[in-house]
């Protein structure tokens, strides 16, 4: 039977692989696509795949792309903004709505998919790491299924196929280390965004990126973890994997560890995830060769010198709305690196800053996490321009 799939963010770098997947496959129907202002390759995905409905987030830039397909004779609803997602992602035909977009705006989209019984592929981190416990709850209620499409969620999911939550001891995230592993202190201090945005193992977009190379990455899925798998923070453990070839690890209680290994191709939890519990073949995918590899190696994250991976554990002890205000202040500090304003080390310093001032609400709705996250970009932009 033919699945019925909404990409959220079909333009990005989890999107567009995505596309790729269901283009190798030829059995899964592309129903609704979203951008938030790459129009021209949203018009090429709407040539190749015919969805009936898209979503620009511009207003500006969806009337441009509605002309262009008028003028084409090319019939397909276009709608924008935050409105627009969430019409696309709760389509009653679709089956899977595939959450691909960057940021808190993921969040209300994938809630309101939720709402009307759609399985999630959630690629997008800040809907758990911002309402993990509102999300999850109404999963549950909903009967939905969640699939993680990050590579260590969907590692840690595989590793649990057959083994009760009872018998978990850890879960054992795995990270690259991002390209400054290796870097000294003092060499952190002058790091550029050039040379932030060269990650030695996957390709990804900037902000996610700049995450890689603080660790705060590795912080939100920390966060992510404990909501999707239903764990104390105690039980997450990350260590720094350079290779990327393991992509997360699951420690019983009997004293066996489960891995999942796998070329660096996020094409593969895409696959698993659109397609579960079956695995496909996947010939696009390199096949992993441990021979050629040779050696694996994993070390301690240095979390003295990238203090973000701490800050995560550190609002995830705290709770409530912590962790919408620990990710809103990095959307914006990153954003602030990559337009050069604040430097690399600044980062951690000032997400620190407004962990600080925020004075936390336990059990929050959705309004109050969605003030806290005004606040804190708020907050974070003020304290951006003491740096000035």
């Amino acid at each position: 039977m033919t699945k019925k799939v909404v990409i959220l963010g079909s333009t990005g770098s989890i999107g567009t692989q995505t596309l790729d997947v269901i283009k190798h496959n030829q059995d899964i129907e592309v129903v609704g696509l979203t951008a938030n202002s790459r129009i021209d390759l949203l018009e090429e995905q709407i040539k190749q795949f015919r969805p009936k409905i898209v979503c620009v987030m511009h207003e500006d830039k969806a009337r441009v792309l509605k002309d262009r397909l008028d003028s084409q004779s090319i019939d397909v609803e276009v709608v924008c903004g935050v409105k627009g997602l969430s019409t696309v992602a709760t389509i009653e035909e679709v089956d899977i709505v595939v959450t691909a977009v960057v940021g808190m705006i993921g969040l209300i989209p994938t809630i309101e998919a939720i709402k009307v019984g759609k399985t999630i592929a959630l690629a997008n981190k800040e809907t758990l790491v911002t309402a993990g416990e509102l999300v999850m709850h109404l999963a549950k209620e909903k009967n939905v299924s969640i699939l993680p499409v990050d590579s260590e969620h969907s590692a840690i999911f595989q590793c649990l196929q057959g083994n009760t939550h009872q018998s978990i001891d850890k879960l054992i995230l795995t990270a690259s280390g991002g390209p400054f592993r290796t870097f000294s202190k003092d060499e952190l201090k002058k790091v550029t965004v050039e040379q932030a945005l060269k990650h030695p193992n996957w390709v990804m977009g900037s902000k996610i990126t700049i995450d890689s190379a603080t660790l705060m990455n590795k912080g939100l899925e920390v966060i992510e973890a404990k909501h999707l798998f239903d764990v104390d923070p105690s039980q997450i453990d990350v260590v720094v994997h350079k290779e990327s070839i393991i992509h997360s690890m699951v420690a019983y209680q009997d004293g066996s560890t489960i891995a999942q290994l796998g070329m660096p191709d996020m094409r593969h939890p895409i696959a698993y995830a659109l397609y579960y519990p079956e695995r496909r073949v996947s010939e696009y995918i390199k096949k992993l060769d441990l021979v050629a590899i040779g050696s694996l190696s994993f070390e301690a994250p240095r979390k003295d010198d990238f203090p973000c991976l701490q800050l995560a554990y550190d609002a995830l002890e705290i709770g409530g709305t912590m962790t919408a205000v620990l990710n809103a202040a990095n959307e914006e500090v990153v954003a602030s690196f990559l337009n050069k304003q604040i430097s690399f080390m600044q980062i951690p310093e000032i997400i620190h800053t407004v962990m600080d001032k925020h004075i936390c609400i336990n059990r929050p709705s959705l309004e109050q996490i969605l003030e806290c996250d005004r606040w804190a970009r708020e907050y974070s932009r003020e304290q951006v321009a003491k740096c000035y």
